[in-house]
């Protein structure tokens, strides 16, 4: 006793321990790779936002440039624009083409025309200090030295109500080969910026082919002379005011304009510190948790096993009453209910073998005394004597038929395809027929998908060999018609004759015969087809018998069908 209480708590013991540590590894391996999955994500994630920033920024951008550009191609060439400058007549028409196209606009501009001799003819804002501007004059200069280019540059001019502008679209309006003046469009620092600022995104600027800075979101970006030069460590990462970002460049197609966006590695190491302090605290708590479950689940299971072990013993002995009682609401609850079901299914089963075998034995001793008795013998016989004296050919049939119904009863397969068996079939019929001559007439009917189908051997004969019997009792002409087909996964193989059949009270005593477990009846024959068809396939299976009195009987056997 002692030593069984031993074994049970060094059994507690070691599920406690089993539990803790396949608890514990799992947990382990899915912190680790929480841990390098946050770390990854969050990288991707500083890419991923960084380069839809830029992207997102890159569309607006193209769009703009491109507006502007076919904008000032289209002014330079518009009549309305050649006329003023020619007759300084329609400036109302300049401006109100200008202000729809500006309107239309996400970046606004200042518009201004000016003539060969540096006059400004039209202007949206004040050109009173671009007069003496230098600035302004190299720009109208770099337009005249390409007339057939579009100058697009990085710029900066200052005007009233401190609005900047920051880039600028210059061209030259040529008519008849000679250039009559100047189209410019300054673009709006201001409305510039508000392209750059996108969520979830901390810097972003707008440089030329030269780095000079167009637009930004941050001054930090400035250097000096107005250009953008990170310093960048090891890692590649971009140093700016003494924190380190990861940066993305994205050049504009058929421009000279580059987006840049920045965002800084900080939030990442808040990041991570967020995620341990997390980690740390979840850890701690599902100790705790697996420890007491683990303390509580070795007692319960131990108990459920103890329970097992003392049925299977029983068992072992011989006891098929030793039953489980396991109320604990998870798998052992069911291994119990399924260890008690299986003792039912014992005795079930050893009960049916006990009786199946003594079935089959009484099936071959009566198939030996029933289906080659010595009157069937005796007949076939004296037929073939009167065969031998008038038609020699009937002779040879009936010893060749004779010769393969022997052949084939006395074989020891308990199972046989059914194109086998029908073969038998209708070999005893042909014996039968050739005995009664026209009196007997039978009919074959066979679905062929059915040939290939197991069947127990001889499983019709008897059937047969009773419409017979009985049929002939009344009779001065006998049908037998036999019909073998499938139905709901079933195999139904029917037997009718047009012998006298049965009254109603007759038909029922032989039903309660066949469903009953024991036979006193002298139905030998249906009795044990019908049995060894329970036995065999279920209850679903064996034989059903329709009859009415002067119109003959219908037996029906069932056999869920198997192929091999």
């Amino acid at each position: 006793m002692e030593q069984k209480q031993k074994h049970i708590r060094n059994f507690k013991e070691s599920t406690r321990r089993l539990f803790q540590l396949y608890a514990v590894i799992p947990f382990s391996i899915v912190i680790v790779l929480f841990f390098i999955f946050t770390i990854i994500n969050g990288r991707i994630s500083l890419t991923q936002k960084t380069m839809e920033a830029a992207n997102s920024i890159s569309t607006s951008m193209s769009e703009v440039y491109r507006q502007y550009d076919e904008e000032i191609n289209r002014m330079a060439r518009s009549p309305v624009v050649l006329n003023y400058l020619t007759t300084h007549l329609g400036s109302d028409k300049v401006y109100s083409e200008f202000y729809d196209f500006n309107n239309r606009q996400q970046v606004k501009s200042i518009f201004h025309l000016v003539d060969t001799n540096g006059i400004f003819r039209a202007s949206s804002e004040s050109a009173d200090a671009l007069y003496n501007s230098f600035a302004f004059g190299n720009l109208i200069n770099r337009i005249s030295q390409r007339p057939d280019e579009t100058l697009a540059e990085m710029n900066s001019f200052r005007y009233s109500h401190d609005r900047d502008t920051s880039y600028t679209f210059g061209k030259a309006i040529i008519k008849d080969k000679r250039t009559i003046g100047y189209l410019v469009y300054q673009l709006y620092e201001s409305d510039m910026q508000k392209l750059l600022f996108k969520q979830n995104n901390e810097i972003a600027m707008i440089t030329d082919e030269h780095h000079s800075i167009i637009a930004t979101t941050s001054n930090v970006t400035k250097g000096s002379l107005n250009k953008f030069s990170p310093e960048l460590n090891a890692q590649g990462q971009a140093l700016l005011n003494g924190g380190a970002y990861y940066m993305y460049a994205s050049r504009i197609p058929g421009t000279p304009i580059e987006v840049i966006t920045l965002n800084s590695y900080k939030s990442e190491k808040y990041t991570y510190y967020t995620v341990s302090v997390f980690i740390l605290a979840v850890s701690l708590l599902l100790w705790l948790i697996i420890h007491f479950l683990s303390n509580k689940m070795s007692a319960r299971n131990s108990e459920s096993i103890d329970k097992l072990i003392l049925a299977l013993a029983q068992l072992r002995e011989g006891n098929f009453n030793g039953y489980v009682d396991i109320q604990t609401n998870d798998e052992f609850e069911i291994l119990g209910d399924e260890y008690n079901v299986m003792l039912d299914r014992l005795k079930e089963l050893m009960d049916k073998n006990k009786e199946l075998s003594e079935l089959r034995t009484i099936i071959e001793v009566k198939q030996l005394q029933s289906q080659f008795h010595p009157h069937f013998i005796f007949n076939v016989l004296e037929t073939l004597r009167y065969a031998i004296k008038i038609d020699a050919n009937q002779a040879q049939e009936i010893v060749m038929l004779l010769s393969r119904l022997l052949r084939y009863s006395i074989g020891n397969d308990r199972s046989v395809q059914l194109k086998d068996d029908m073969s038998y079939v209708r070999d005893y019929l042909k014996l039968q027929q050739i005995r009664f001559n026209e009196r007997l007439e039978y009919r074959v009917t066979i679905a062929e998908e059915t040939y290939p189908i197991y069947v127990p051997k001889l499983v019709l004969q008897p059937i047969i060999e009773n419409a017979i019997k009985y049929g002939y009792q009344h009779q001065s002409h006998m049908l037998i018609d036999i019909r073998i087909q499938l139905a709901d996964g079933k195999l139904l193989l029917e037997v009718c004759d047009n012998g006298p059949g049965m009254d109603e009270q007759s038909l029922q005593e032989l039903r309660r015969m066949l469903d009953s477990p024991h036979n006193t009846t002298p139905h030998i024959g249906l009795y044990n087809v019908h049995r060894r068809l329970v036995l065999l396939y279920g209850e679903e299976a064996g034989i059903h018998i329709n009859s009415t009195q002067g119109q003959g009987t219908c037996v029906t056997l069932t056999i869920p069908y198997e192929t091999e």
